[in-house]
């Protein structure tokens, strides 16, 4: 995918958008959100609040929708904006099990970038 000038490449770990089950306009609401991160503008609440328990840089976008409420997880690396998961809001607090999976899925990712950097530091004859 492409983006243009500045823009941060999205970067899925689990999860999608698409309709059903989000309303076009919930699907929209959350696209508008995502290229404003990689655009990138901070967001706040209501559209967005920071998720600690998850680890640093991440957050909870918050969608709306005909029916229920929507969370979108995502981390913002200095190169890219990582989406760890997309869920249905049906509790107060985020279940810990979304939390753990959320860890999980990029704790993954961190250990393949840093094999992929190792990789191509070797191949370069860097230690």
């Amino acid at each position: 995918m492409s983006t243009g000038p500045g823009r941060k490449e999205l970067a899925w770990l689990h999860g999608e958008i698409k309709t059903p089950p989000f309303s076009r306009e919930a699907r929209v609401e959350a696209g508008v959100l995502l290229r404003r991160l990689q655009e990138g503008e901070l967001l706040a609440m209501p559209q967005s609040r920071p998720m600690p328990s998850i680890g640093p840089r991440c957050h909870e976008l918050r969608v709306r929708d005909e029916d229920s409420h929507w969370r979108i997880i995502d981390r913002i690396d200095p190169d890219v904006i990582l989406i760890a998961g997309v869920f249905p809001k049906t509790t107060r607090a985020t279940p810990k099990p979304i939390i753990d999976a959320c860890r999980r899925r990029l704790s993954q990712y961190d250990e393949a970038m840093k094999a992929v950097e190792k990789e191509a530091a070797k191949k370069k004859g860097q230690p």
